[in-house]
């Protein structure tokens, strides 16, 4: 391996190993140390490797064990997609979803807009705790407007539905059209960092807004995920009739 290997190279060749699953969800990484030892690279760009790897959601760092292997994931829209065509479920085997509370609160500000109403609307709201292998990936919260909640009341029982987007698509008999993404950077809360197992006095995490519109452009479901790293990015998935996240 090259002595100016950067970065990227380091994390392209353990994403290579976690897809191949030469390291499987569970395993534990290699220590910084060790990665700064094989491939001759400072500290920072050990981390900066690292840090891409969880941002990918590909690994997670478990207190009192290190940074443990967690994907290949099913959170990306393309895979979501195939495996609940394939099993019913947004969640592949590795995954486990622990609904942590169900109820109606007023849409805020950030969940307003996207749904189509005032500030202060109350709407449904479906908070989780997506968990891989033991370690906790992400929190997810999922809004949706009274209409939906009327098509599926299921999604206001503390139960996992496997696919809740799906599940009020199929229900309402109107398929998904389009996913919209927001990904932006902050710090989290107190309890997020709890849920997370997040140690670190100041942590910054991603958030994802994920908005997800149906063929009749309503809005089915305004979903809020939390997990570990920083990004910025936004981006838009089209769906197919016969392929709805």
């Amino acid at each position: 391996m090259p002595n100016k290997v950067g970065y990227a190279e380091i994390a392209a060749d353990y994403r290579k190993q976690i897809q191949d699953g030469t390291l499987k969800p569970g395993d534990t990484m290699p220590s910084l140390r060790q990665v700064c030892e094989r491939y001759s690279v400072a500290q920072t760009t050990a981390n900066r490797a690292y840090r891409a790897l969880r941002m990918e959601g590909l690994t997670t760092a478990k207190p009192g064990v290190g940074t443990v292997v967690v994907g290949p994931m099913s959170n990306n829209i393309g895979t979501r997609v195939r495996l609940y065509e394939s099993t019913g479920k947004a969640l592949d085997g590795g995954e486990i979803s622990r609904v942590l509370e169900v109820g109606t609160v007023g849409a805020d500000e950030l969940v307003a807009p996207r749904l189509d109403v005032a500030p202060g609307t109350p709407v449904h709201v479906r908070r989780r705790l997506v968990s891989r292998n033991g370690a906790p990936v992400h929190l997810s919260s999922s809004y949706y407007p009274a209409y939906v909640i009327a098509a599926a009341p299921e999604l206001a029982e503390p139960i996992s539905t496997g696919g809740s987007r799906e599940l009020a698509a199929a229900r309402l008999g109107v398929a998904q059209a389009r996913v919209l993404e927001e990904v932006t950077s902050r710090l989290a809360t107190t309890a997020e960092k709890e849920h997370l197992g997040l140690t670190a006095g100041d942590v910054v995490v991603s958030q994802v807004v994920r908005t997800v519109t149906l063929t009749d452009d309503r809005v089915v479901e305004v979903a809020v995920k939390v997990a570990g790293g920083a990004t910025i990015l936004r981006w838009s998935t089209i769906l197919t009739d016969s392929a709805s996240e």
